[in-house]
């Protein structure tokens, strides 16, 4: 979690909403990524899939079965979606998202093998997200 967190920090740095991910696979890190939806002009580039197209294309291979993905906060549907095809085997995320943007909250189902746990870093990770979210209200203040 903590390569994750590096990450999400990476992205509140480009001005991207701060969500890091990571996947591990036989406790070594193969793929980690960061929010660059704005970079990339892309509503698909959230850190989720980014990371599963590295570790993807790492294994050779569209099924992650052995692989562990960590993620600052609760993926969305999207990601959801992605990671229930992937057929990862396990998603450690930091802080739950807000209603009606996580996946738990629309009753999403990953994979049935896939497991899940919440709760990592949570505080750190719920914070980032906050204090990102803040100075993006305190900049609009400004500028009116």
């Amino acid at each position: 979690m903590k390569i994750a967190l590096k990450e999400a920090i990476i992205a509140f740095q480009k001005n991207e909403v701060p969500i890091g991910a990571a996947i591990t696979y036989e406790d070594v890190i193969i793929a980690k990524a960061h929010n660059l939806t704005e970079t990339f002009n892309n509503i698909t580039a959230h850190a989720e899939i980014l990371a599963i197209n590295l570790a993807s294309n790492y294994l050779k291979n569209k099924y992650m079965k052995k692989c562990t993905l960590y993620v600052t906060i609760e993926p969305c549907i999207m990601c959801a979606g992605a990671l229930f095809w992937s057929q990862i085997g396990r998603v450690v995320c930091g802080a739950l998202n807000n209603p009606k943007r996580g996946f738990l909250y629309y009753g999403i189902k990953l994979h049935p093998k896939t497991k899940f746990l919440s709760g990592i870093m949570k505080n750190k990770c719920r914070d980032l997200i906050k204090k990102f979210f803040s100075f993006k209200r305190e900049f609009k203040k400004k500028i009116k």
